[in-house]
């Protein structure tokens, strides 16, 4: 049958039962728009997760104490027998392929200026920071160079910290007291956001020795490297292994971990959680094609005689089963663009309702959706187009 005559056939049939045709691609219309909102969700969480990393370039490798499997936690929580050493962050910047190195203490104590007062996360850092991170002041200076045993009690503010405490007065050249001790603001970073819910704007910097003595530590938290180039990172990684594990008599108590392996994780994680997600919209999915099944079976028993007159003026086998599973397909592709719509309109809201939440359409979804909706009407349709192209004419005409 050619296709202008069988689109307004199957058309018509879908138009005059508009109530069953609805109800029967519920499921289906469901099960896509779970898909398409969770995974825009899933995707959304990943590209904002992976955009805050690469914000520090490509390049950056991080070691931390205590041995684990993924990217760890500080060793104090891993109970590692040895911890980090600002000796050892002088050792790794001179590891071949090693282009710059940065360390850092972090805690948490108040700042300090006038009669206001911010209890805010303090950093403690070298110079070489800046470069790692490839992140500057907006004016000022970073942490000067030079001997971190001998640095002046210099600070860098976030410029949360700094709009709180001076507002639009500006803090160079000021004074703020951390922790108890004076230091003056040599600079205003630039504005990064968050990563992995930490403000790095709502922060201070100070040198990575007044830090220590500040928070009372003889170790640093973590040590990050400066690769030269993307293609060496698992060559260097492997020499900074051999020279921790030289250092630390012989034992691996750290993890070195690249930033490309932990978006590796990162992305593992987001494709498991897609996974469970698809099972889950599958369950909708399945009970959208059994209702297109069993509705279309329905359908036959309900237009036999209509069967009938079909084949009475010489429609083949072929024509009849074409026309039932086409129209089985037709509802549930129907129901398939439905869910998209559904999916996409509810992640549109989701996201000018819930600030902070990204989300991202994968650019393949929209396709594979229709492909199984397409499918998926196909597999329902079969079984009873089959039974329709398979009566008797004489006896479909006798039917009541």
């Amino acid at each position: 049958m050619p296709p202008g005559e069988l689109i307004p056939l199957l058309w018509e049939s879908i138009r005059g039962q508009k109530l069953r045709s609805a109800l029967t691609i519920l499921g289906i219309v469901i099960g896509i728009a779970s898909v398409v909102l969770l995974s825009s969700i899933g995707e959304g969480t990943r590209r904002g997760i992976a955009s805050q990393f690469t914000q520090f370039g490509t390049t950056l490798m991080s070691v931390l104490p205590g041995k684990t499997e993924t990217f760890g936690a500080p060793g104090s929580l891993l109970g590692t027998t040895r911890r980090l050493k600002l000796e050892d962050a002088w050792a790794l910047r001179r590891v071949e392929g090693v282009r710059e190195m940065a360390a850092n203490v972090a805690g948490v104590a108040p700042v300090e200026a006038g009669e206001k007062s911010r209890k805010v996360y303090i950093y403690g850092v070298l110079h070489s920071g800046q470069d790692v991170w490839k992140w500057y002041p907006r004016v000022g200076t970073f942490i000067p160079d030079g001997d971190p045993y001998h640095i002046p009690a210099v600070c860098v503010l976030g410029p949360k910290v700094e709009q709180e405490l001076f507002g639009n007065a500006g803090a160079l050249g000021e004074w703020v007291r951390i922790g108890g001790g004076r230091f003056r603001v040599v600079g205003v970073m630039e504005s990064k956001g968050t990563l992995l819910g930490f403000d790095l704007d709502d922060s201070v910097y100070i040198p990575i020795v007044r830090a220590m003595r500040l928070f009372n530590q003889d170790e640093v938290h973590e040590i990050h490297l400066d690769v030269a180039h993307y293609g060496e990172i698992p060559a260097v990684a492997e020499r900074v292994k051999q020279v921790m594990i030289d250092r630390h008599d012989g034992e691996e108590d750290f993890t070195v971990i690249s930033q490309s392996a932990m978006l590796d994780v990162i992305n593992d994680v987001m494709g498991i959680i897609t996974k469970g997600v698809i099972a889950i919209a599958a369950i909708a999915i399945f009970v959208g094609a059994m209702g297109i099944l069993t509705i279309t079976w329905v359908s036959v028993h309900e237009r036999t005689r209509e069967i009938g007159v079909m084949k009475a003026i010489g429609a083949s086998d072929g024509q009849v089963l074409v026309i039932f599973l086409s129209e089985a397909i037709l509802l549930s592709t129907l129901g398939g663009f439905v869910g998209v719509a559904m999916g996409i309109g509810l992640g549109s809201l989701l996201a000018a309702g819930v600030p902070g939440l990204r989300i991202e359409l994968p650019a393949t979804i929209v396709p594979i959706c229709i492909g199984v909706s397409v499918v998926v009407g196909a597999l329902a349709g079969v079984l009873p187009a089959r039974r329709a192209a398979r009566m008797d004419p004489v006896q479909a005409l006798r039917e009541e």
